[in-house]
């Protein structure tokens, strides 16, 4: 299973570094879609991801339009993950799928609304109290990408660390 994470016009830099590490962390794609709110090569970016950039898969796209384009909804298994989502995160199957693609929106508005509307079946959220807005992009990206590979029995990834295997 390959999982794409997008970010579509991100604005926080340390929010894109921490997810950058999640990314590394698991394996996923990371497209970022311009425009952002600030320049990949920023202290606070790289400080974020620490050391896994070299470690990290990432592709950028001029705009959303050119990334839907390429990556066409109707012909990826696409997931648009909005506060206004139709379904819970962990209702889709994704263990029967080959490729995921995740789509965030930027921390300020989210996935414009019109996206939305045309994929509203294809819309996934995080529950959470009605009383506020949303949770934090690079939490919301880790919580969704680990649903994802739970589903798969976090399939390619570590279950089982060795570590205290010689010392006990």
């Amino acid at each position: 299973m390959k999982l794409n994470i997008v970010l579509v016009e991100p604005e926080i830099p340390q929010n894109t570094g921490n997810i950058a590490r999640t990314c590394a962390a698991i394996g996923a794609k990371l497209h970022l879609v311009y425009p952002l709110g600030f320049s990949i090569n920023e202290k606070a970016v790289k400080r974020a991801g620490l050391d896994y950039w070299d470690k990290l898969d990432i592709e950028e796209h001029i705009s959303l339009a050119k990334f839907l384009e390429k990556y066409t909804p109707e012909k990826n298994n696409m997931f648009f993950v909005t506060t206004k989502g139709k379904h819970i995160y962990s209702e889709p199957n994704y263990n029967s799928m080959d490729e995921i693609f995740l789509l965030f929106g930027k921390e300020t508005k989210g996935l414009p609304e019109d996206l939305l509307l045309k994929y509203i079946d294809k819309t996934i959220r995080i529950p959470m109290r009605e009383t506020l807005r949303s949770l934090n992009l690079a939490n919301s990206v880790s919580i969704v990408a680990y649903d994802v590979f739970r589903q798969c029995n976090f399939c390619n990834l570590e279950e089982i660390s060795s570590y205290f295997d010689d010392r006990f």
